[in-house]
């Protein structure tokens, strides 16, 4: 038995390196544009729409990641990319990036496993409509160079998240956040923010005296 399941384990790291996507096969060449060295690991999670799809170089896609442009595949979504994801960047297992308008991923940008990042949500403005049939609504989301995001954070529309920002576990963030943040809660806010003069620091909290 032993042997048996050490050669299933041997079979299936030999599919996962043949079923991992790369600029270097067939499934790579739909994308609008794979760097050297970008792998999205096998098995995937739904992916479509990758004309609109630009992943930089050496950035890695773990298991079951989804990411999409669109409600579906097929329609035409113009001429520019939608969903772009800068270099050296780390997509944890299991997560969605969920695009229509825009999103953009600095490079150096990791995140844990399922993570949630879209760019549209549907809307309640008419009380007599059933939500799920109201039209949804976009609004641009970015993460600045440098940034972690947590396991199970969800970014919504319209977040635009600064430079080397943290992002606490489970967070939900929504709105504008500067450089050097850590964010965490539901909603998200800004728990501790960085200058070189006071170093990390609580907003309204006095730095404290650092040594000569």
């Amino acid at each position: 038995m032993s042997f048996v399941g050490a050669l299933v384990h041997r079979a299936y790291a030999m599919i996962r390196r043949a079923g991992a996507i790369s600029p270097a096969n067939p499934a790579g060449y739909r994308f609008g544009h794979l760097g050297e060295g970008v792998s999205i690991a096998f098995p995937p999670g739904a992916i479509f729409g990758e004309r609109w799809i630009e992943i930089g170089a050496n950035t890695l896609i773990g298991e079951r990641v989804s990411i999409s442009c669109g409600m579906m595949p097929g329609p035409d979504l113009g001429p520019h990319s939608i969903v772009r994801i800068g270099e050296s960047c780390s997509i944890g297992r299991g997560s969605h990036i969920v695009g229509h308008q825009s999103i953009d991923i600095g490079d150096d940008v990791f995140t844990g496993p399922y993570v949630y990042i879209t760019d549209q949500n549907h809307v309640y403005d008419d009380p007599d409509v059933p939500i799920g049939r109201q039209w949804p609504r976009n609004n641009p989301v970015s993460i600045g160079s440098g940034s972690w995001i947590g396991t199970g954070a969800i970014i919504l529309p319209g977040s635009r998240i600064g430079r080397q920002c943290v992002v606490a576990g489970g967070a939900v963030v929504r709105g504008e956040f500067p450089d050097h943040s850590v964010i965490a809660g539901v909603p998200g806010r800004v728990v501790r923010t960085y200058t070189p003069e006071d170093g990390w620091r609580a907003p309204g909290v006095a730095a404290l005296d650092r040594p000569a």
